[in-house]
């Protein structure tokens, strides 16, 4: 495992117990991104970041027909994954695989190489190399297919002591929020050719964006 796939062990060998339930105050905008993902019939949705399971779950509730997949670094929230899917009822519908954000094979952990959905969901802020992350997704959106992101925005709209407490804490768990996610996303569907879409939530709190892929 790579250093930063030990680094997320560490870090969540013991929070991933209660992550849902602490976690489901402030990571804003999940929901509507999962309600809006919109997969096709029979689609496959690809979640990069998957941790403990809590999204894809959520996928699976509300687009019955979809094939879900998860990949995740740390084998600690995987194994949390695997029994929340198994108690939601979905074992024979979620994948799910230790790999990567940055550089992983989807053929060969899936036996797909494409998916009509991707999405990444407060995880972009936890990759070192976020921007290799981000590239990595869209290569894995099938073509005409959605890349989806939600992430904590730069807090613009709110009080600096607010953006100054909730920074400093969020680097207590390695947690960046990306200030240039605009720009990369814009750059990204110019070159690899795609309609982008990026705009904040919340008075700048989180940031949704994400690209259709032609």
């Amino acid at each position: 495992m790579s250093g930063h796939g030990q680094l997320m062990d560490g870090v969540y060998r013991y929070q991933r117990h209660i992550y849902d339930l602490t976690r489901k105050y402030y990571l804003l905008g999940r929901d509507g991104l999962i309600a809006d993902l919109d997969p096709p019939a029979g689609g496959a949705v690809l979640e990069i970041g998957c941790g403990t399971g809590r999204n894809l779950i959520a996928v699976g509730k509300a687009w019955p027909k979809a094939r879900l997949y998860g990949v995740d670094i740390s084998d600690a929230m995987l194994d949390t994954a695997r029994a929340s899917v198994a108690r939601a009822g979905m074992a024979d519908r979620v994948t799910l695989a230790q790999g990567d954000a940055c550089g992983f094979d989807p053929q060969a952990l899936f036996g797909r190489a494409s998916f009509e959905r991707v999405f990444i969901s407060y995880a972009l802020s936890m990759i070192p190399e976020w921007e290799m992350a981000l590239v990595q997704a869209a290569r894995c959106v099938a073509p005409g297919g959605k890349l989806e992101i939600v992430d904590f925005g730069q807090q613009e709209e709110l009080p600096t002591l607010w953006k100054q407490a909730l920074f400093g804490w969020l680097e207590r768990f390695h947690v960046s929020p990306r200030r240039e996610l605009n720009g990369a996303i814009n750059r990204l569907a110019q070159d690899m050719g795609g309609f982008p879409h990026v705009r904040t939530l919340y008075r700048g709190y989180a940031v949704r964006g994400g690209l259709i892929r032609v």
